[in-house]
């Protein structure tokens, strides 16, 4: 799931849609793929891009239509070649045209050969028809208010209820048809425009939901699926509870993360124990709250530390400047560190709360929300808050609500998941209740480690053999195994030039 400009969740009654019809996607044409737009082009030139026409709405294949940007890396050898593996990296609302590049530099060599990487940015998103609901130059200006103050709350209020008025104005044809099922159905077009009778999937994050999606609506349509990072799927967490574990998850890594400064005090110099590190960090918290330094304030150190947990390459540049700001004042490196409130942000933004305000049932009275936030702020107190104010929109959104998609795996081929055990984005529990909902699932689990993406992201070689085997050979282990963490950074040794990593949001 996407970490964004804020986070949270919340759920209860409210109206239900009936589900558009299914796709009969045998008449797409096939897309001629040429140069990508030149944000993509640039990182990774040796990608072709192509649009794929959708219909708006399911239920009426031949009235408007949404363009989607697909971008394609082929097989490198044609004779291995098995399919195409599409791809998706999260969110919702993360890009996933450039993810097809930036895999084609991670991937291993074996699955590279044996399939064409197909990346997409789904409907609204990115290049995708994008969609916004605010000005970012105004409403994101920061630093942005304290999510934990209550002199604040009526503001934090006000500003949600501006953000869903809008999206409705803005972009109020494209909100009913922004769900996860109407996603699926759009694969199924790009499936049919690539002339596959099958596809294969890797999903990360969102991506695993939208695979499950996917599976249950066509299951006949799925050759080998990898769900890396699984979002729980049950009907009464979709996308409610999800959001109340990773308040749990997020303090729970936060203190892993207090340990390791400590365990490395020699390089940070903020104390040989977790509580003094722990110390450090409210009182720079503290500080911010009397007097922002410029973008950075409260929100904006609980939003840099959050996503520094989803893997801990981030935790390095994170205790540095702590350290920074405690030993010597400076607030440069903490400040930098602050995500652009930019046009690519904000749409971000409007289509992670488009989908999960679409996607399930929310509640609709003020008091039920902070009633939520202070229980789980009573002993979870690092984003409990924060995430509430991300999706806090939902609360009045002004398009119609489905419920949430139940999975179950029938007619779904063998499926491999990942997840590590300390993943602060997808809790473990909610990988453990995606395996029970897909029978033909096998779960690896990456122990003593929080990497948000397991598969060709951790850097894990047992995970990438295991992954591998699948993809190339169709091999499962034949039962749910553990496989020991990738190591943690050592930021005492000589730095080491690596290869390109990519890190969910």
């Amino acid at each position: 799931m996407k970490r964004s400009i804020a986070l949270g969740l919340a759920a209860a009654a409210a109206l239900a849609v009936a589900p558009a019809a299914a796709s009969t996607a045998t008449a797409s044409p096939a897309p001629q793929f040429g140069p990508c737009p030149e944000d993509i082009a640039t990182p990774y030139p040796q990608l072709r891009c192509a649009t794929v026409e959708v219909p708006l709405d399911h239920a009426d294949p031949g009235g408007e239509q949404v363009q989607l940007l697909v971008s394609k890396l082929p097989a490198r050898d044609p004779q291995a070649r098995r399919g195409s593996l599409l791809l998706n990296p999260g969110g919702p609302g993360g890009p996933g045209a450039d993810f097809a590049g930036a895999m084609g530099e991670m991937a291993p060599p074996q699955v590279r050969d044996s399939y064409d990487l197909i990346g997409f940015d789904t409907r609204n998103t990115a290049h995708s028809t994008p969609i916004s609901c605010v000005d970012p130059a105004t409403h994101w200006a920061n630093p942005l208010p304290d999510p934990d103050s209550p002199a604040t709350r009526e503001i934090n209020w006000r500003r949600s209820e501006a953000y869903a008025d809008g999206c409705a104005q803005r972009a109020g044809k494209y909100l009913p048809h922004l769900n996860t099922p109407t996603n699926a159905r759009d694969m199924d077009l790009i499936r049919s425009a690539l002339g596959e009778q099958k596809i294969s999937f890797l999903g990360y994050s969102y991506g695993t939901y939208l695979g499950a999606v996917y599976g249950q609506l066509f299951p006949e349509r799925v050759d080998r699926m990898i769900l890396d990072s699984s979002v729980n799927p049950d009907v009464s967490e979709i996308w409610y509870g999800n959001n109340l574990a990773q308040d749990v998850a997020a303090q729970q890594r936060l203190d892993h993360f207090f340990g390791w400064v400590a365990r490395h005090d020699r390089v940070f110099h903020l104390g040989t124990e977790a509580g003094a590190v722990k110390t450090a960090w409210e009182r720079t918290q503290a500080e911010l709250r009397r007097a922002p330094r410029g973008p950075l304030g409260p929100s904006e150190l609980i939003e840099i530390s959050f996503n520094a947990l989803y893997g801990e390459s981030d935790w390095q540049p994170l205790a540095q400047g702590l350290a920074d700001f405690q030993l010597r004042g400076d607030d440069r490196a903490l400040a930098a560190m602050v995500t652009p409130k930019d046009a690519l942000a904000e749409n971000g933004n409007a289509i992670y709360n488009a989908v999960e305000c679409a996607d399930a049932p929310w509640p609709a009275r003020r008091a039920e929300w902070e009633r939520d936030s202070r229980r789980m702020a009573a002993e979870h107190p690092f984003a409990a808050w924060f995430n509430s104010w991300t999706v806090a929109p939902c609360r009045t959104w002004q398009a119609p609500r489905q419920q949430p998609t139940k999975i179950t795996g029938e007619g779904l081929p063998p499926v491999l998941m990942f997840n590590s055990e300390h993943d602060v984005a997808t809790p473990y529990a909610g990988a453990v209740e995606m395996h029970h909902s897909l029978p033909s699932s096998v779960l690896v689990t990456e122990r003593d480690a929080g990497k948000h993406g397991v598969w060709a992201l951790a850097g894990n070689p047992e995970a990438n053999r295991i992954g591998t085997d699948y993809l190339v050979r169709g091999a499962l282990p034949s039962e749910d195994l553990d496989i020991p963490g990738h190591p943690e950074p050592d930021p005492s040794a000589p730095a080491k030039r690596s290869s390109r990593t990519y890190d969910l949001r």
